[in-house]
């Protein structure tokens, strides 16, 4: 049965990648291809194709056949491991904001055009930018709700910082700990109680992605210290209640994702206050 499941979810992987070229090839270009030169319909397709189309499909076949695994880490947008999982809070999003201003922390600019173009500016120039944006992970299916950033040196380019994805308080009751939990995709309403769980990293400069040559953050190995200075300086300011340690999650068993090293744990804490 299980072997079953297994030739099931490689088939349908296939018929992903199948679905994707087809639609690329024979839906994309020939729209673009009838309506713009031919130059400027192949920049068009693959700009589609790399950025929006391939993302969603590679993300959809990492879900289906990882699906009776925990995930330890989150994704980037072309379905690649990210940063791995090692923090979680629970509270209302007020209490979030309130915590980390507590701390010193700055909220995360949204990322636009105009957030981005800063960012850049900032990083070339060397020139703070405290509510700097954050590029987009995913977890649960979708991109992180906030982020919260510690400048280094005052610059943009070094950093402590963390992105949070809200999950409901019944799906915590219910799952927690169990690969139900890690696969929801369901966010909150606005205003209630939540798990805010989180990924937290440090940035140490910038460096080139390996896919896309893109300039991007550097980030530093060691995942577990980011962690317990988030929770050291929460406790420090006694915004947060007994922190518990889980690791419910077959992921990984070297604890390594990509360059990263880690100990596979993600604190839990409840915050404090209003």
């Amino acid at each position: 049965m299980r072997l079953l499941l297994l030739l099931w979810r490689r088939t349908l992987v296939v018929l992903i990648g199948i679905l994707t070229v087809w639609l690329i090839v024979f839906v994309v270009f020939k729209v673009t291809d009838n309506t713009l030169p031919w130059i400027a319909a192949v920049a068009v397709t693959y700009g589609l194709a790399a950025y929006v189309i391939l993302p969603r499909a590679i993300r959809m076949g990492l879900k289906v056949l990882k699906r009776q695994h925990v995930p330890a880490y989150t994704t980037t947008g072309d379905g690649l491991p990210g940063d791995p999982v090692n923090i979680a809070l629970i509270g209302t999003l007020p209490q979030l904001r309130a915590a980390f201003a507590a701390i010193g922390w700055t909220e995360a600019d949204r990322l636009s055009l105009a957030s981005s173009w800063r960012m850049v500016q900032a990083f070339v120039l060397n020139k703070p930018y405290p509510s700097a944006p954050f590029s987009t992970l995913f977890l649960f299916g979708r991109g992180q709700d906030i982020g919260f950033q510690k400048p280094i040196d005052n610059s943009p380019r070094k950093r402590h910082h963390v992105r949070f994805w809200s999950i409901g308080q019944t799906v915590v009751a219910d799952s927690l700990g169990t690969p139900g939990f890690w696969l929801s995709t369901d966010r909150p309403p606005e205003g209630e109680p939540a798990l805010w769980v989180g990924a937290a990293t440090r940035d140490t400069g910038f460096s080139l992605t390996w896919l896309s040559f893109q300039v991007t953050h550097r980030t530093a190995a060691d995942t577990n210290s980011e962690r317990d200075l988030i929770i050291a300086e929460l406790q420090g300011r006694q915004i947060i209640g007994e922190v518990t340690s889980y690791s419910d999650r077959d992921e990984l068993p070297a604890k390594r994702v990509n360059r990263y090293v880690f100990d596979g744990d993600v604190g839990v804490a409840t915050l404090i206050g209003k």
